[in-house]
């Protein structure tokens, strides 16, 4: 945060569920002054605070230079199988990438590090899914430091996306409809709304507390 106490921020993933979310909300925050966001294709907004920086996300020495000493990074980026078309194009997305995002941001003096990640993330899962995010997370945890750091971990989301996932589709009806029934223990298997999700990162990059981990009830709570 500068002297004149408004927040510059950059974010990744922009165009996905949650990051499109989380954008209209930074744009409309009266405390933050700047919003770099770098895209591999062109971004169809404007604004005053808005910065768009194209990028081939394999290196991020320009972006770098463009943000320093910025005051926190959101880390929206995510795919899913079917979409990436292999293991090694999921690993690139939701593992590398954020990866050397943390490698930049670090470099860059930006001093929080806020990245999507799932519930039930987990480097011993026998899901490959879950063990990327877990891998992710743990390795991001182990190798660089921020002031404050810290993985979301959402159910199921909620939204208008862009592309349509039928299973997923399917899969959000029968998840609302029967959501009722998922209480006690299952109660965080949920399925949680969009723009939930982006109010709780915002809420999380402002807290001050050490907490590594917020799983979907706690984002339910915070996003209300």
């Amino acid at each position: 945060m500068h002297g004149n106490n408004l927040k510059e921020v950059v974010l990744v993933g922009a165009t996905g569920l949650v990051g499109s979310r989380l954008l209209d909300m930074l744009l409309a925050d009266v405390t933050v002054s700047r919003v770099v966001v770098p895209v591999r294709r062109e971004l169809d907004i404007q604004h005053k605070k808005l910065k768009v920086i194209q990028c081939n996300f394999k290196e991020f020495a320009a972006l770098e230079k463009e943000v320093k000493d910025f005051d926190i990074l959101y880390c929206c980026i995510g795919t899913t199988m079917k979409t990436a078309g292999s293991k090694e194009a999921f690993l690139e997305v939701d593992y590398h990438i954020p990866l050397r995002l943390a490698e930049m941001a670090q470099k860059a003096g930006i001093r929080r590090f806020i990245a999507i990640s799932s519930l039930g993330a987990d480097p011993a899962s026998s899901n490959f899914y879950l063990k990327t995010k877990g891998e992710m997370e743990r390795d991001i945890d182990a190798g660089y430091r921020f002031t404050k750091l810290a993985f979301v971990r959402p159910s199921l989301l909620l939204g208008p996306r862009k592309e349509i996932r039928m299973g997923e589709k399917i899969g959000q009806f029968f998840m609302v409809l029967f959501s009722f029934m998922l209480v006690g223990r299952f109660r965080k298997y949920r399925p949680i709304y969009d723009f939930n999700v982006a109010k709780a990162m915002i809420s999380v990059s402002n807290s001050v507390n050490n907490q590594r981990v917020y799983e979907s009830l706690e984002l339910e709570w915070l996003g209300r």
